[in-house]
């Protein structure tokens, strides 16, 4: 399903979930480099040039692309009460044909964090996705011991589904990571569609 005819906007109780924009450059950058001890022993090792402003218009580029083809979902996370950026969340590798599913990636900023945000973006992000975009799975991944990430996984719906092995680069390293998936027919799952 293509997006390009319509703008992707997905409001929850409490955030606008929306692709980034060139505007958003001073507050996603300063975000970041304020929770980059935070955020670093659960991410890919930043590129060099991470958080500055051609790699931040490099990143809006892919996202207007991703959403126009179809191939990916990349919000910002906005605080609805003042349009503060709190983070944000990505499906991902979106694939078509027998498989229709896609990758949840995510990440909400310290002093943002624990505070349900992230549970709430997850749950608008998979219903849309059930409901608009017609997939049947989303999968998501998490380094074992990232306590709050499985707890936020389980606690959206998703279900535990093993290990692989050296999944990711994390932090500079290849790292095994335990695998999630919320399924659209899933009716042990949290989720209001399917």
């Amino acid at each position: 399903m293509l997006l390009s005819k319509r703008k992707v906007r997905i409001e929850t109780e409490r955030l606008t979930l929306r692709p980034p924009v060139h505007s958003d450059f001073h507050a996603w950058a300063r975000l970041r480099q304020d929770s980059q001890a935070y955020l670093t022993p659960w991410e890919p090792s930043w590129a060099a040039d991470h958080l500055t402003r051609k790699a931040f218009t490099n990143r809006v580029y892919w996202a207007q692309r991703s959403v126009s083809g179809g191939t990916a979902l990349p919000l910002f996370l906005c605080r609805r009460e003042d349009q503060v950026l709190i983070g944000a969340i990505t499906l991902d590798n979106i694939r078509r044909g027998p498989a229709q599913d896609g990758t949840l990636g995510y990440w909400t900023g310290m002093p943002f964090a624990r505070n349900g945000y992230m549970r709430e973006a997850i749950g608008a992000v998979v219903h849309y996705a059930f409901t608009k975009l017609d997939l049947s799975r989303i999968q998501a991944a998490c380094l074992p011991e990232n306590k709050p990430s499985r707890g936020l996984l389980e606690s959206a719906g998703f279900k535990y589904e093993g290990v692989a092995q050296s999944y990711l680069q994390i932090n500079g390293r290849w790292r095994t990571h335990v695998l999630y998936a919320s399924l659209r027919s899933d009716r042990r799952g949290r989720t209001e569609a399917g």
